[in-house]
């Protein structure tokens, strides 16, 4: 029953949503803002729900962000309860519209009730921390105004729909992530965390449970020893017979191979195997094949140093890093085990030191060069896992990522000299180039959820990145021709073609440039050629709606058909977010075509669709003439009604036909 006072807080917002439908005064504007306002601080949101067409129709989202329910992000939607402002007014009002529009209560001409159902579902997977929000003594103190009105209203739509339809959307945003096998795994912990809460819910099927329970299990142990005994596990495994520990050792591995999702307690049973010399456990610990086997034992004095400096509780992901680089063969590359004992006994820099421990929670035993070090089998193991996080650097993160696979010697030797010296220097025709003596950069302001390797060196690669590109500032071409071979070496083919014109911004000769990306990059055109190397690619990001949203960098890995025979580009993208729909059908996957670890792939005609520049190999082409019409004809329809509406287009041949 509403009480006097809800009556009349809903009638002042009533009054002011018809003022606005008049006209859209700023005051009145502010008048509807601070009404809905004092609504939802007061838990009202019902009365709200009410008023849903009112406010559509008074136009309170016109020319916003929030406009067009088809155009929301909503991995934007928590920003909003983080910021000052009328955001979280406005999102709040959003939401609600949501929810009537998936519930049937209000038609909009733009949104469908099961698209808008799963549009929220999406959106309240990414937000459990709202619906389930800490309840510690800190979290209170610090929660802000705008994070209550979240909470609140997280509350209020896990009451309206049920919690339990969340969990195939969670699990498989979870998946998605997992499949990518990134380092940093903060935000996937966090959502594993969020997800336990789940399981009492009483409308959740057996196959949900069983989904949220596997990856609980991989953070907090497989086994019922290890569920029983967090603490005092290694003391409990250790009395248990041969065939007991084979079989504990063999479930941890298990469940880390099948998530990419290391436990503490995990960390904990491969270091005291390591200490007591057992190397067929160990083996069966990290799930290591002969191959993998073969390397630790070869090497296994190393590999247990790298254990008890870098393998700790608070440093357990580190450990996928090992078993990887250990089935990668790192170690038998020559340079790497001096590389690695070097940078064991590196005396870091004070402000590396420092940066360093301040990027972690890290348990007192772990030193930061412990931290680095841990990083270093990361990024060893995981060439593909590495991550630009919040950063324009994707760049440096490719450049990592490159010679973490084809150069470990030569990424270790920068590092080292990063940590040591607080410098790098690369030669570009001819001149060097010396990190310490240049600022700024596409980061200056580097955000520092990051690999440790990539805390360390990424600042000095992108600030010679960048300066290698201004040199190239007036060559009336673009500057990633001569960069990209000068940066990342050898492995980079000196030809390069690009769509875009430098000097007028233009699209020019379009069609050329597709005939030539499938001429040297097919398999069916080029001769059969794979690459060898990864490619350096620069791609149109565009939205679900496939608006541009700007340039990114990104590596070919390979070329080849998928488990169906359609020919895929299998790509790196730096991200570490891959699964993503680009518009007009076109979605990233992670898994299920024929990926590898790591890899992101799609069609080759809708990878090709969102390339604006590529390097190639021309002794490694076939004939433009033999590449068919109609293939570049739907490339080219793809293109113009995506980003391709944001540029003019130009024929070189007929410059005056546009």
């Amino acid at each position: 029953m509403k009480t006097s006072y809800s009556n009349h807080e809903q009638e002042q917002f009533a009054r002011s949503l018809q003022t606005l439908s008049t006209g859209s005064n700023p005051a009145v504007v502010d008048d509807v803002l601070r009404h809905a306002a004092v609504l939802i601080d007061s838990n009202m949101f019902d009365e709200l729900y009410e008023l849903v067409e009112a406010y559509e129709n008074a136009g309170i989202f016109q020319d916003g962000p929030w406009e067009n329910p088809r155009k929301l992000q909503p991995k934007l939607v928590s920003g909003s309860f983080k910021i000052d402002g009328n955001y979280s007014i406005f999102e709040v009002l959003s939401e609600l519209r949501l929810l009537a529009i998936a519930k049937g209560d209000l038609q909009h001409s733009k949104l469908k009730a099961e698209e808008a159902k799963d549009l929220l579902t999406t959106i309240m997977a990414l937000n459990l921390e709202l619906i389930f929000p800490p309840e510690t003594e800190e979290a209170r103190i610090s929660q802000t105004e705008e994070n209550k009105r979240g909470i609140l209203l997280f509350q209020y739509l896990a009451n309206k729909l049920s919690l339990a339809s969340l969990a195939p959307t969670f699990v498989n945003e979870i998946d998605r992530l997992t499949s990518q096998r990134p380092i940093m795994v903060n935000r996937i912990v966090e959502m594993i965390s969020y997800a336990e809460n789940l399981l009492d819910e009483p409308d959740l099927t057996p196959e949900g449970k069983a989904s949220i329970q596997r990856y609980i299990d991989s953070l907090n142990g497989p086994t019922s020893l290890s569920k029983t005994y967090q603490q005092e596990y290694v003391k409990e495994f250790m009395a248990l017979s041969k065939a007991e520990k084979v079989s504990e050792a063999d479930a941890f591995a298990n469940i880390m191979r099948d998530t990419g999702i290391v436990s503490p307690i995990h960390a904990d049973l491969v270091r005291e195997l390591a200490q007591h010399d057992e190397t067929e456990l160990l083996t069966i610990a990290l799930d290591l094949t002969e191959k993998g086997e073969a390397n630790l034992n070869e090497h296994f004095e190393i590999v247990k140093q790298i254990i008890t400096l870098a393998i700790h509780r608070s440093t357990c992901q580190a450990l996928y890093g090992l078993a990887r680089m250990l089935e990668r063969g790192v170690l038998s590359s020559p340079p790497v085990i001096p590389a690695l004992e070097r940078i064991v006994e590196l005396e870091l820099l004070p402000e590396v030191e420092k940066d360093l421990l301040a990027s972690r929670n890290l348990s007192e035993d772990v030193t930061a060069v412990g931290l680095l070090l841990s990083g270093v089998v990361s990024v060893l193991g995981q060439p593909l896992g590495i991550g630009q996080g919040l950063n324009p650097t994707c760049q440096s993160a490719r450049g990592i990522s490159l010679w973490s696979q084809h150069d470990p010697g030569y990424l270790l030797e920068l590092l080292t000299r990063a940590c040591r010296d607080g410098e790098v220097d690369m030669m570009f025709e001819g001149i060097e180039i010396n990190s310490s003596l240049l600022s700024g950069g596409l980061a200056p302001d580097l955000h520092t959820e990051l690999d440790p390797v990539s805390l360390v060196l990424v600042p000095h690669l992108d600030r010679i990145y960048d300066d290698m590109m201004k040199r190239c500032a007036l060559r009336g071409e673009d500057g990633h021709k001569w960069v990209n071979p000068s940066f990342y070496g050898q492995w980079i083919s000196k030809e390069f073609s690009s769509c875009i014109q430098p000097v007028t911004g233009a699209v020019a000769d379009y069609d050329e440039f597709a005939k030539l990306f499938y001429a040297t990059h097919h398999p069916d055109f080029n001769g059969g050629h794979q690459l060898i190397y990864p490619n350096p690619v620069g791609i149109f990001v565009t939205t679900a709606n496939a608006d541009l949203l700007g340039l990114h960098a990104i590596s070919i890995q390979r070329i080849a058909p998928d488990p169906s025979g359609q020919m895929r580009v299998y790509f790196y993208n730096p991200n570490n977010d891959s699964g993503q729909n680009w518009g007009q059908g076109i979605r990233s996957t992670v898994r299920n075509n024929g990926e590898e670890e790591g890899e992101a792939s799609l069609p080759f005609d809708q990878f090709l669709s969102r390339v604006y520049a590529f390097h190639y190999n021309p002794n490694e082409m076939g004939s433009l003439e033999e590449v068919d019409l109609s293939l570049v004809e739907k490339v080219t329809e793809l293109a113009k009604n995506s980003w391709g509406q944001t540029y003019q287009w130009v024929d070189l041949k007929n410059p005056f036909v546009l």
